[in-house]
């Protein structure tokens, strides 16, 4: 399929100045933006800048930012999922998994999330995916927000929410082994019928297995 691409910006002010929020982020473009060293929720800064470089750079990979000036102080991922993972078993060429999503400290309580996953799907092409998530609570900054595993868990529904993404059932083992880990996904308008019982099977593929 044809992935397109359409950008949007928008700027939002917070008592630590004004961020832009756009999107997507071409790779010769995020090369010249900083990447700020909070920014450690995966891997090291350096890497994590050089991953979603990477990213942009695939035909369906997606980086959307929030920069202060010069300065990527957050962003999300959309590619397609790990090829070791069920939800790549469909060879499903219209499900793309947002897969990371991180803001740095400093920032966070401003609605930067929440305005990361709106302009992602401002993009109109957005309709044709079944968009996922998989959310795991081994993941997420317990200790730097103060949360508990629950709080935690709401706070990222409710951002997950923002971007139209929904709790959905699975049997995933990994999703599974915990009470707080979830699925979540977007269905969009123009996804076919076929699209969406086969997301239904990889959502379920130990139904028949005693």
């Amino acid at each position: 399929m044809e992935h397109s691409k359409t950008y949007f910006k928008r700027e939002i002010e917070t008592s630590d100045g004004a961020l832009v929020i756009e999107g997507p982020v071409k790779s010769d473009i995020l090369e010249t933006y900083l990447f700020h060293e909070d920014l450690v929720a995966f891997r090291r800064p350096e890497e994590q800048h050089k991953a979603i470089v990477e990213i942009s750079q695939l035909p369906e990979g997606r980086i959307i930012i929030a920069r202060s000036e010069n300065t990527i102080i957050g962003y999300v991922t959309y590619l397609y999922p790990d090829p070791l993972e069920r939800w790549s078993e469909g060879n499903m060429e219209n499900l793309i998994e947002l897969g990371a999503v991180e803001v740095i400290p400093k920032f966070r309580g401003y609605g930067v999330g929440k305005n990361l996953l709106e302009v992602s799907m401002l993009d109109d092409a957005m309709e044709d995916y079944v968009i996922i998530t998989t959310e795991y609570y081994w993941h997420w900054d317990l200790k730097g927000t103060g949360l508990n595993v629950w709080e935690y868990r709401k706070v990222m529904e409710k951002m997950m929410n923002a971007g139209g993404l929904i709790w959905y059932a699975t049997d995933d083992p990994e999703i599974s082994s915990h009470p707080a880990n979830c699925l979540m996904a977007r269905i969009g308008s123009r996804v076919d019928q076929e699209s969406v019982q086969n997301f239904d099977q990889l959502r379920f593929m130990n139904r028949f297995m005693y």
